[in-house]
């Protein structure tokens, strides 16, 4: 448990630009005066008007805007954020004490608003990733005092609450219909004043913040899906900060308005087990021994990636070392067996436009895949335009960009969401009990060295069913104006702005 201020990422320590990385916190020390705003261009349109129970979540986050009792610091470890300190009561117990702090609806962040916010993501239609393989009671002690128990031993819980799914909004946010709303309800330094459908919304300071006051007097953003029109409006001056920045646009960029981060992000062709063309483990193995992720790298990703050795690269520091070979795996279908199984069926190959990699990516693929005896026929679009329909088994392939360590910071919360026979993003439909069996086993390991082995032993078991094909771990690129200090660069892909970023 940690007892010092919150710190926020800067994975790179560029002393020019981030010069904004510890929060004023406890000592309520102000932070800000009354600076310029900031424009900002984000990549994915909302999916469901900015709900922490969507991906949406991670633009609260990014934008800081909303807080939940936990954050992560720059090594991945909990640290305060609307709680003060925590401590661990027995296996399945913890308490937590938490800070003074307002919502932006000027009402008080207590014990019972963390009570509400907590039962609403437990019990919403759609669970948060982040939930998929837990449950919560929450109980308020006191007015400052929330004591949270798991039915099992969850070793990792102040990592879980840092995610952006589980963020503390006030009481009005949440609507009798399910649906919840973070304008003007969170407790972060900037405030959601006008949300534009899928294109625009516009933040402003919240002078109330606990953490003291932004140096930026709001953001204005703006969503443009396609990278090369998000380039081109940071290079125009159209916005300050362009996030993921097109590969084959990245050394357009000036050299002091090109950032790389190293990234946890991987890039995979998932396979859809639950129905279709790739039941048949045979044909699964097939696609895998088609697909060369190596081929991405120089030709796609113009050199910012890595070949896959996994679904976990190098950004994940612990994860080489601990590699355990993959074994038990279905052998591969030839050519001959791949038509012949496969005749008069098209392989449906989905991808989507907001990472304008993956559409390259799956041309690339296509022939791969093609040369291996299948018919392949794209489906891109954008992102909101498909996860229903991906959600729902609707394609047999997806060539699909995903953040490793998004939701909690620890690796086994993205397994449990995405392979699991319960899995909330399991969108490769994968029921398999040694699966199941191995996440399980690292879900309730409490020492860290363990933990991270068994991830690796699940990983294994995940690599055995064909589920996935990882293909390159990526590098991110995000583009900022040479006169914007303060931005957060984050392997992770949680933060990017707080109160101390500004124009200079």
């Amino acid at each position: 448990m940690r007892s010092t201020p919150r710190r926020l990422f800067s994975a790179l320590a560029l002393a020019p630009l981030l010069t904004g990385c510890f929060v004023s916190g406890e000592d309520g020390v102000d932070a800000g005066g009354s600076g310029a705003r900031l424009k900002v261009a984000l990549a994915v349109p909302p999916v469901q008007a900015l709900s922490p129970y969507s991906n949406d979540a991670t633009v609260l986050s990014k934008l800081s805007v909303a807080e939940g009792l936990t954050a992560l610091d720059e090594d991945g470890v909990a640290a305060p954020a609307l709680a003060r300190s925590w401590k661990q009561k027995n296996t399945t117990t913890w308490v937590f004490e938490l800070r003074e702090a307002t919502f932006q609806d000027g009402t008080e962040v207590t014990a019972e608003s963390v009570v509400n916010a907590l039962d609403h993501a437990d019990e919403a239609e759609t669970k948060p990733r982040v939930l998929s393989d837990v449950t919560l009671t929450v109980k308020a002690e006191d007015a400052d005092t929330v004591t949270i128990s798991t039915r099992t031993a969850d070793p990792v819980l102040p990592l879980r609450l840092a995610s952006p799914a589980l963020g503390i909004l006030a009481a009005k946010a949440y609507a009798k219909d399910g649906s919840v709303s973070p304008v003007g309800t969170g407790t972060g330094p900037f405030e959601i004043t006008a949300l534009t459908g899928k294109t625009k919304a516009a933040l402003d300071r919240y002078d109330g913040y606990w953490g003291g006051k932004a140096k930026a007097s709001g953001i204005d953003v703006t969503w443009i899906a396609d990278g090369t029109a998000r380039a081109n409006a940071l290079r125009s001056g159209d916005v300050d900060i362009a996030e993921w920045i097109p590969t084959a646009q990245a050394k357009l960029l000036d050299e002091d308005t090109r950032h790389e981060v190293p990234s946890v992000r991987t890039d995979s062709l998932i396979l859809n087990t639950g129905s279709g063309i790739f039941t048949d483990a045979s044909l699964r193995a097939a696609a895998r021994e088609a697909v060369d992720g190596s081929a991405l790298v120089d030709s796609v990703f113009g050199g910012y990636a890595d070949p896959a050795q996994g679904l976990f690269g190098p950004a994940v520091s612990w994860a080489a070392d601990k590699r355990v070979e993959v074994s038990g795996r279905v052998d591969a279908a030839t050519v001959a067996q791949v038509e012949g199984r496969t005749e008069g069926r098209t392989l449906r190959l989905a991808t989507y436009t907001n990472r304008s990699e993956l559409p390259e990516a799956a041309s690339v693929l296509q022939q791969q895949l093609e040369k291996a005896g299948f018919t392949v026929k794209q489906d891109v679009r954008e992102y909101t335009q498909m996860e229903a329909d991906l959600l729902a088994g609707k394609y047999d392939a997806l060539v699909f960009s995903r953040v490793t360590l998004l939701d909690t910071g620890d690796a086994v919360a993205y397994l449990a969401s995405d392979f699991t026979s319960d899995g909330v993003y399991n969108i490769a439909g994968l029921k398999d009990a040694k699966v199941d069996r191995a996440i399980k086993s690292a879900a309730v390991e409490g020492d860290s060295a363990t933990r991270q082995q068994k991830v690796m032993r699940a990983e294994a078991e995940i690599l055995r069913t064909d589920a996935v094909v990882p293909l390159v771990h990526e590098q991110a690129v995000q583009g900022i104006a040479a006169d914007v200090e303060g931005v957060l660069l984050d392997p992770r892909e949680r933060s990017l702005v707080d109160l101390d970023t500004h124009l200079k």
